[in-house]
């Protein structure tokens, strides 16, 4: 059953029941499915959907044009368009949803009190969404002898991806809190600083563990190919990661005299 509909159920039960009747309970109610169906996390959804999908489909078709085109895109220039199209999006649409795109910077950010809980099933539901279909596209375009696996597949042991996985994480999640999040940053950079980022990430750990920091990222060509060999680092050492990343960051700012902003 949908929030909104339970929130419904809830309320269709209060009429008929005494002890729910109560004016301010009522008002509690109606706030609740006004928020749950509201237009403006609509359009968060849509942006973090057509945010992800594109973030996805451009990253892995670099790896695949990279593999097909005996590797005429290298591995700096992967991890340019990484980048890149991370600082494109963050610009375009980090003013409607926060531009997470990520499933580890959303928990992150929720368990620092930065984004309400209640907001992050759906926010994880539609970036693993919108990872599928971009890698769906992918395979779509690229057939036949063309079709190439774009997930993440450990080069090395499981423990060695799954410490890369948590240090790139962190690396990450470092930076977005410090530059997307503290009134004292420099907020017009905060799009380069993240791309860039991304892309050092994808240099010094890409060559081993596929650099995921994104379990929606992995998540997405697993679902399309069937592949889900070490599957389980690409979203717990992402997680971890981006949750220490983001405490560290907040015990360096955190006082008693400023209250945490939700992003």
């Amino acid at each position: 059953m949908q929030k909104f509909e339970v929130y419904l159920f809830v309320l269709g039960l209060a009429a008929h029941t005494p002890a729910l009747q109560h004016p301010t309970l009522v008002l509690r109610l109606r706030k609740n499915i006004q928020n749950a169906i509201s237009v403006h996390f609509v359009q968060k959804l849509i942006a973090e959907l057509v945010g992800t999908y594109m973030l996805i489909f451009a990253g892995c078709a670099a790896i695949v044009l990279n593999i097909n085109k005996d590797n005429v895109v290298t591995l700096p220039g992967i991890a340019s368009v990484w980048g890149l199209v991370v600082m494109v999006l963050i610009h375009s649409v980090g003013h409607v949803s926060g531009a997470h795109f990520n499933p580890a910077v959303t928990i992150a950010f929720a368990t620092c009190k930065r984004f309400p809980w209640n907001q992050v099933p759906a926010y994880i539901l539609v970036q693993v969404i919108g990872s599928t279909l971009a890698s769906g596209s992918l395979r779509l375009i690229f057939n036949g002898k063309e079709d190439q696996f774009v997930g993440t597949v450990p080069a090395g042991t499981n423990m060695q991806a799954l410490v890369l996985e948590f240090i790139a994480t962190f690396y990450l999640m470092f930076v977005i809190s410090g530059v997307a999040t503290d009134d004292r940053a420099m907020k017009h950079l905060s799009g380069v600083a993240i791309g860039a980022t991304v892309s050092l990430d994808i240099l010094f750990s890409g060559p081993l563990t596929g650099e995921s920091m994104n379990p929606a990222r992995s998540l997405g060509p697993a679902f399309v190919t069937g592949h889900y060999k070490g599957l389980w680092i690409y979203i717990i050492g992402p997680i971890l990661g981006a949750i220490f990343g983001a405490w560290t960051y907040n015990l360096m700012k955190l006082t008693n005299n400023h209250a945490v902003k939700e992003i």
